[in-house]
């Protein structure tokens, strides 16, 4: 693959966004490779910021140069294109990963891991966030798609989070009811960055919190690929899993170039180390096409595309050599290749 030349920043606004944040500032960073797929480009400049106040400069002079912006948690829901970023990815700080418990529950920064928070409170007694030991996120993007797992959900234990919108530089705490949670999904929109949040938790044995996180762990392990991979690749539709239909289209361990659909579970998409972020769009939009052929059913990405275009995701299965005797080989009822 050519070398794609990397993003940049207009000289005059990267001198600005320096002056302003110092070393917080980065330019032609990567991006990609800091993402759970370890895959992908560069971007023209990332900040990580340290306080609110921060946001809000930032946001001002990058909206009148009208640089688009990315917010970045732990990388564990994105595919950066292999082109890169042409814009300003904003993370948060350590400053915002503390988690103070009271007695009525935790109240979490976003930019906290989730493994990390589980494994906090079960050491301390406290229960109801045990299933996020298992979703490689932060606790801002997990408020953002209503992540979950084993039963449970955000919207289970979530009272509020403190939400800065970037479009207005407003920052309060919102109330869980006006978030809208759904399946993998709510009202936090893509200029809102989940500042804290702060859960309903309950009170139990240590011991007992930390077998049942050690069961959360232990049965991942078995059911899903631990390789480069951002979890679900698609939504689920109503009353039927997505990897059930990719597995019944006959795309379970189908391989296109360096990304393959996992022979663990079928709604994972995993890269080769080394590969091409353009390689697993490629998969994706081919998944998507076969599902639609197989099941009239058309499938939703859950990770989110960065730095593509629409015809990334546009890749018919005549296009592909051999692509379509590939899927039709992996179709057969026993499960092998013809």
């Amino acid at each position: 693959m050519s070398a794609r030349p990397a993003p940049s920043l207009d000289r005059e606004l990267a001198a600005w966004l320096g002056a302003t944040v110092g070393p917080a500032l980065h330019l032609d960073a990567p991006f990609g490779a800091i993402t759970t797929y370890r895959v992908g480009g560069r971007t023209a400049g990332m900040v990580r910021v340290g306080e609110p106040q921060q946001f809000s400069a930032i946001v001002s002079a990058v909206r009148g140069a009208g640089l688009p912006m990315v917010v970045l948690g732990q990388g564990s829901n994105l595919l950066v294109a292999e082109r890169g970023w042409p814009g300003l990815v904003l993370a948060l700080g350590s400053a915002f990963e503390d988690v103070l418990l009271d007695d009525e529950g935790v109240v979490a920064g976003g930019a906290c891991a989730l493994p990390t928070l589980a494994r906090r409170l079960a050491a301390a007694g406290r229960t109801g966030l045990e299933w996020a030991v298992g979703v490689p996120g932060s606790v801002g993007g997990a408020v953002r798609m209503n992540a979950g797992g084993h039963g449970s959900d955000v919207a289970a234990s979530l009272l509020e989070a403190q939400i800065l919108d970037l479009a207005t530089g407003s920052c309060r705490w919102r109330p869980a009811a006006e978030l809208a949670l759904g399946f993998r999904s709510s009202a936090v929109s893509a200029t809102d960055v989940v500042l804290r949040a702060r859960f309903a938790l309950g009170r139990g044995d240590p011991a007992v919190g930390r077998r049942a996180l050690d069961e959360i762990v232990r049965w991942r392990r078995e059911h899903q690929p631990g390789a480069r991979n951002a979890g679900s690749v698609f939504v689920n539709p109503a009353n039927v899993p997505a990897g059930r239909l990719v597995e019944g289209a006959g795309l379970r361990g189908f391989r296109l170039a360096s990304a393959r659909v996992s022979e663990r579970h079928a709604n994972f998409i995993v890269a080769d180390p080394g590969g091409s972020a353009d390689d697993v769009a490629a998969l994706i939009a081919l998944a998507r096409e076969r599902v639609a052929e197989v099941w009239g059913v058309l499938l939703e990405p859950e990770i989110r595309l960065v730095g593509f275009v629409p015809e990334d995701l546009e890749t018919p299965l005549a296009s592909v050599p051999n692509a379509l005797q590939e899927v039709e080989s992996f179709g057969r009822s026993d499960g092998r290749r013809a």
